[in-house]
């Protein structure tokens, strides 16, 4: 029976439970001490003048490095850095280099103490002068001198400017509004830390919280100037992302610190150095502008995103999905980029879909009421099974489906369509819904796979869990490959001296990393075949290759269950004590290539486009369903249930894949009623400094949340057919959320978050 899909508890999860799963902070070293960084307490100028002379007289001090005395890195080169595998940063800032400041937090320096405690006090001691230079704070502010850039991600960033004029202008009818979205944190649970082991002049092991140790191994040795294989970065386990680990450069502060110390040295972010050194997701001012006929068809679509970076070409992308959902024949997405002095943005959890859902969905169910069709039939409608850029049929696509499975799972039937119509008690009751999507992604990955005499398997791949469920998907993909129990598997990840895997980022990992494990149990069950034609003892002597399938552990000839010969006695006729196989498979069409085991040794390995997006476009899809409860008097919003239907191809593990979806959406649920963090506007330092100031939901804001998937696999995108699911349970929470409040109150809010000065 197969183990793929089944609900199977994480095989690591009595490790995380019982306190032995080690992170990235835990791993103390011999004679190690403790950086603590000092930052700038400017928004934008330089330093003056650095006294250390009172700090160095603090107990415990070993060293204090500064741009005066920091390690030289290698310059900023784009494409050596993409060469290296290191393009791929959160700010073009490498630290210690120059007494420029560009933000208010900016690490300006580093002290090295014995304890945490005594480099955590020594930094306060560092006297610091600035010349203090004016600095932009504001987005709104600033527009008027933004750019608009011409390129995201390698894409054009300004999608047919101007076009949509015309047809909006002539449409029977128009909804024209701007809805604008916060800044938002990531805040995983385990705060970003890294401990540096130098071995001689020219070796270094990190222990990092990345989502990518290739990654990271990949920047540290280029701004070092190490050989890409004299760095190992180790990370087995990650406490959450979301997008924030492993682009950052405090992994270099450290390895330049413990150089100066001549000793590991460990760092561990607080949580206010999370509000400001390691990304966040930009705030928007996006206008949306629809056209429709007088029979609910879709004319034009436009979607302008008005937002701001600093140090870095990203920007928060919000008209993505705008160039994917519905069937209108001019769409127009255009950006403008202002440039503030705040911690540089960054990637976060479906990044640009997640803001963008929210005032697409928001628009779409403005032109619904304004028609007076059904948000749901009007959707279907206007739906389109190909790409509407390059006019390529998804890969594979249900849609529809999640409208209609999603609706009846949730009741939407008994939706009135004027608001104000529910009630219960005090409370006004709406329901809402708007549509999910985020691309479907996937790279090259190679994976190990090892067999003992005794039966024991292991699977190595450098790639990395999140939290997402890779050591268990990985277990069970592995198992059916080869027909042994899930129990009989251990898998091993999380190393960069492991087969190179990509970033566990852009919801790629499923996609990109299991085919290349079922292509390296092929190989091994293909060198136990070998072994066994080629034994005179063996049942299966003398027959051909393709006359022998596998199952129980065994190789069974087809045809005839009679003749089998278990792994075991294979490998101990052979005197074989262990049998391994690799396999690095690139996105190309149908089965994985397969690339010859030499190439399977650590390396970086660059990701290919998947040939069959000639043909295809790859994306996932799916459908959001909200009720809430309004206090009338109060302005309060609760969800009350939520329901989410998704298609992401082949569901690998039913209760990982839940698991998943339930956590997007509690992050959407976020996004919609409390996330947000306040600047201010005078110094450009965040007033929101920890978990009691952003606010994320806790166990009473989250409803029952009903989760159903297609299941349905996806031909074209990998052998296993599964695309990435990481992202796409965020995407039109907050929309569904805002749609539902209006349907309860009347009100129609277009500001995130959602909070109760807005409805009274």
């Amino acid at each position: 029976m197969s183990e793929t899909g089944k609900p199977i508890s994480r095989i690591d999860g009595h490790l995380k439970v019982t306190g032995k799963a080690t992170y990235s902070a835990e791993f103390n070293q011999p004679n190690m001490a403790y950086a603590f960084p000092v930052r700038a307490t400017i928004a934008k100028g330089r330093i003056t003048a650095l006294d250390d002379a009172a700090l160095k007289k603090e107990p415990g001090v070993i060293s204090v490095v500064s741009y005066k005395n920091a390690v030289k890195l290698k310059p900023l080169d784009m494409p050596a850095q993409a060469e290296a595998g290191a393009a791929f940063l959160g700010e073009n800032l490498p630290p210690l280099q120059d007494n420029q400041v560009h933000y208010p937090g900016q690490f300006i320096a580093v002290v090295v103490a014995q304890s945490y405690e005594q480099a955590r006090a020594a930094a306060y001691k560092l006297k610091v002068r600035y010349a203090v230079e004016k600095a932009a704070t504001d987005l709104k502010t600033e527009l008027p001198n933004s750019k608009k850039p011409t390129k995201f991600m390698g894409e054009e960033a300004q999608v047919n400017g101007g076009k949509a004029a015309t047809p909006l202008a002539t449409s029977a009818h128009r909804v024209d509004h701007t809805y604008s979205t916060p800044v938002e944190h990531h805040h995983p649970m385990e705060p970003h830390a890294t401990v540096a082991v130098w071995e001689g002049r020219d070796k270094l092991t990190l222990y990092d919280a990345t989502q990518g140790v290739g990654l990271t191994g990949a920047i540290a040795a280029y701004f070092l100037g190490l050989q890409p294989e004299n760095v190992r970065v180790i990370a087995p386990f990650v406490g959450g992302g979301f997008g924030s680990k492993g682009l950052w450069l405090h992994a270099l502060l450290v390895a330049m610190a413990a150089k100066a110390a001549g000793r590991p040295v460990k760092l561990a972010l607080t949580r206010q150095m999370m509000q400001t050194n390691v990304g966040h997701r930009a705030a928007t001012i996006q206008r949306v502008s629809l056209g429709a006929d007088t029979a609910g068809t879709l004319k034009a679509i436009r979607h302008h995103t008005d937002t701001y970076n600093n140090l870095t070409e990203f920007f928060e992308p919000s008209g993505k999905q705008s160039l994917v959902l519905y069937k209108a024949p001019v769409r127009e997405v255009t950006y403008n980029v202002a440039k503030l002095n705040r911690g540089t943005p960054t990637f976060m959890r479906a990044p640009g879909e997640t803001p963008g859902t929210f005032a697409l969905e928001s628009a779409m169910d403005e032109m619904a009421y304004q028609l007076k069709m059904d948000p749901v039939a009007f959707r279907i409608a206007n739906h389109t099974t190909q790409d509407p850029m390059n006019g390529h049929d998804f890969s594979s696509e249900f849609l529809v489906d999640c409208y209609r499975i999603g609706a009846e799972k949730f009741g939407w039937s008994a939706r009135s369509m004027e608001p104000r119509q529910k009630r219960s008690g005090n409370y006004l009751v709406g329901y809402g819904m708007a549509t999910a999507t985020y691309p479907g992604g996937r790279s090259a990955a190679s994976v190990k796979v090892s067999m003992t005499a005794k039966g024991d398997v292991t699977v190595m791949t450098a790639s990395i869990d999140i939290g997402t469920g890779t050591y268990t998907v990985l277990a069970q993909t592995a198992a059916d490959a080869l027909g042994v129990p899930v129990n009989r598997i251990q898998v091993k990840i999380g190393d960069s001296s492991l087969p190179a895997a990509p970033l566990a980022g852009g919801s790629q990992t499923t996609a990109s990393i299991h085919p290349a494990a079922m292509e390296a149990c092929v190989l091994l069950r293909k060198e136990l075949a070998a072994l066994a034609i080629a034994d005179s003892s063996s049942k299966l002597h003398g027959h051909k290759p393709d006359e022998i399938g596998y199952a129980d552990g065994k190789l069974v000839l087809i045809g005839d269950e009679r003749k089998t010969d278990s792994y075991a006695d294979i490998m101990s006729r052979a005197k074989r004590t262990e049998v391994e196989a690799c396999a690095t498979t690139l996105p190309v069409s149908g089965a994985g290539l397969t690339v010859p085991s030499a190439l399977c040794t650590p390396q970086q390995i660059p990701a290919e486009q998947n040939s069959d997006s000639k043909h295809y476009a790859f994306h996932s899809f799916g459908a959001q369903f909200a009720e809430v409860w309004v206090d009338e008097d109060l302005g309060t919003i609760r969800v009350k249930r939520f329901t989410s239907v998704q298609d992401v191809g082949r569901i690998m593990n039913e209760k990982t894949a839940r698991s998943q979806i339930i956590g997007g959406v509690i992050f959407g649920i976020g996004a919609a009623l409390m996330e947000a963090t306040e600047y201010d506007k005078r110094w450009g330092s965040p007033v929101v400094r920890t978990l009691a100031d952003y606010h994320v939901p806790v166990n009473l804001d989250v409803p029952p949340i009903d989760v159903h998937f297609i299941g349905k696999a996806d031909p074209h995108i990998s052998p296993i057919g599964a695309r990435g699911i990481g992202e796409i349970g965020i995407t039109g929470v907050a929309a569904a959320i805002a749609n539902a409040v209006f349907n309860a109150t009347g009100k129609r809010l277009r500001d995130l978050p959602l909070t109760p000065d807005k409805l009274v």
